[in-house]
């Protein structure tokens, strides 16, 4: 996929309309974004432009495989442009870092889940939660365990 956005609609049959051009380059800027940051994004250009049109905006973008999603949290997923390459998303639950890994690291896992079950994965949609090197090291200093604090007596 090239990053002609123009091209690559017209040739799906689809116009590179302004609101198409501002989220497409809000989510090449932000990367891993929302939709809402999205839509701050492309407010400072354009003020009138409404989280609903973000939302059907990225959901036609995707439809294309112009954008990716994945979930990286409890909240509302996050897009990326999709002719990146392909990759597995590592979530640090104390700084919220997102750490991009290329989906060969995860290749031996997605063979047996193909071999045991028949199953074929969307890497490009996982999330992989813990703790980064820098925070892990953090709460070494603060003498916590992987996992975090232990809990206070009682709870």
């Amino acid at each position: 996929m090239s990053t002609d956005w123009k091209t690559d609609l017209r040739q799906r049959g689809y116009r590179l309309t302004p609101q198409r051009q501002l989220v497409l380059e809000a989510v090449d800027t932000l990367e891993h974004a929302t939709p809402d940051d999205i839509l701050s994004e492309v407010r400072r250009t354009a003020s009138g432009v409404n989280i609903s049109t973000v939302y059907r905006t990225l959901e036609l973008l995707e439809e294309l495989e112009l954008v990716s999603h994945a979930h990286l949290g409890h909240g509302a997923p996050t897009y990326h442009l999709a002719d990146r390459h392909h990759h597995i998303h590592l979530v640090c639950r104390d700084c919220a870092d997102v750490i991009e890994a290329d989906v060969s690291v995860v290749q031996e896992f997605t063979e047996k889940l193909r071999g045991a079950f028949g199953f074929e994965t969307d890497m490009k949609h996982f999330a992989i939660f813990g703790r980064c090197a820098d925070c892990t090291a953090k709460a070494a200093e603060k003498g916590t365990d992987a996992a975090g604090p232990a809990p206070a007596a009682g709870d």
